[in-house]
């Protein structure tokens, strides 16, 4: 029998992004961290936020406890404006202060080019940082957005940088407000 190839026609999506992103459980807390986490994420994929194409959900791994997700979205400022808001601004701000045993991950690929990641208490290498030289995300390396345009990115270049759900000096002074 003959395979039944197909592809799919993108050209109604010139600022597609894609988005994988992965949490690791690192130590015995983190089991309760992701399974909170769960119910959570799975509502972004009932709720469907504007411009979210696409959320699948999958296992990295078994051992240790690895689960992903990947998303498509119609351009980056739906992205990051979701990102923004609630609930994931509340999310991420308490990741970043405390990860609750566990490591996070993103890697965003953008149709008219360009590349960008951050790992969050990942102990080893894992995609990207398997074989890209590491560097301090910090900077004007801290936010998606400084490094998408560290990579050329330009699907985004002419909107305004909304502000971060924590800013740089907030994240390492310790301050417990968000903007």
């Amino acid at each position: 029998m003959a395979v039944n190839r197909v592809t799919a026609d993108l050209s109604a999506y010139p600022d597609l992004v894609m988005i994988l992103l992965g949490m690791r459980v690192n130590a015995l807390a983190g089991v309760r961290t992701l399974l909170g986490f769960g119910p959570q994420i799975a509502r972004i994929g009932q709720d469907m936020p504007d411009g979210l194409l696409s959320h699948e959900t999958f296992l990295w791994s078994l051992l240790p406890p690895h689960f992903g997700i990947r998303q498509y979205w119609r351009d980056f400022a739906a992205l990051e404006s979701w990102a923004r808001s609630a609930p994931h601004r509340e999310w991420w701000t308490a990741f970043l202060r405390n990860s609750g045993g566990t490591g996070f991950w993103h890697e965003t690929y953008f149709m008219r080019g360009g590349v960008e990641a951050v790992f969050d208490d990942i102990p080893q290498p894992i995609g990207l940082m398997r074989f890209a030289p590491e560097r301090p995300a910090k900077g004007g390396m801290f936010t998606a957005r400084q490094r998408a345009a560290a990579t050329n990115s330009t699907g985004f270049a002419d909107r305004p940088a909304p502000a971060p759900v924590l800013t740089e000096e907030d994240l390492h002074s310790g301050n417990t407000s968000s903007p």
